[in-house]
């Protein structure tokens, strides 16, 4: 039987590849690049250096795949290609999880203009932003309280979360696209489904 040696000197690149690759599918969650140096002890842990290498031979090793290495939320995590995902999609019965188009974009002005207190969004979309809407929001741990603004009445001040990120698959919060237009009356446009069967999800 093979044995890791003592000195990370003697521990190749496959072998360091191949543990981060099992470590990823075992976890099924993001990991961060501390995570997977921790795999090993003390005087085996691999530099940063070294990990990098081994996830981007990783990323070169799936170019050609229905999986994919992808760095989010300050960590990497091995998924579906969207493209595979609706035929994933069936392994399970559950329905999509509808939310309506208010609460994400309300979900949108938290992200893009954080911290940011329930009556500043009211002010831009020119609607009420419901207590339900601010609860649904921070059960998803989208979304949570990072202090208070010191005005009358001290608001709340609404920032999101590491889960937001790694939810909807962006590394940072400068990766976000473009803010849209967020103009239009709410009272007519149509809920939207987030599909919640995703496997990457």
């Amino acid at each position: 039987m093979s044995t890791v040696s003592k000195s990370f000197n003697h521990v190749t690149t496959p072998l360091l590849k191949q543990v981060i690759e099992a470590a990823l599918l075992a976890s099924g969650e993001t990991l961060t690049i501390e995570q997977l140096q921790a795999l090993y002890s003390d005087e085996q842990r691999p530099h940063r250096t070294d990990v990098n290498a081994a996830l981007a031979a990783l990323r070169t090793d799936y170019a050609n795949r229905s999986i994919e290495l992808i760095a989010v939320a300050g960590g990497y995590r091995i998924q579906i290609r969207q493209e595979f995902a609706p035929f994933i999609a069936q392994l399970w019965e559950e329905k999509p999880v509808r939310y309506s188009r208010a609460l994400l974009e309300t979900l949108a002005l938290i992200a893009y203009r954080q911290p940011i207190t329930r009556s500043d969004i009211e002010a831009v979309r020119g609607v009420t932003v419901t207590t339900q809407m601010i609860k649904t929001l921070m059960e998803r741990d989208w979304i949570h309280v990072v202090g208070q603004r010191e005005t009358p009445g001290r608001p709340s001040l609404y920032a999101t979360t590491k889960t937001f990120l790694e939810y909807f698959g962006l590394s940072s919060l400068d990766a976000l696209p473009p803010l849209p237009q967020l103009s239009e009356p709410l009272a007519n446009n149509p809920p939207v489904f987030i599909d919640e069967t995703d496997p990457n999800l």
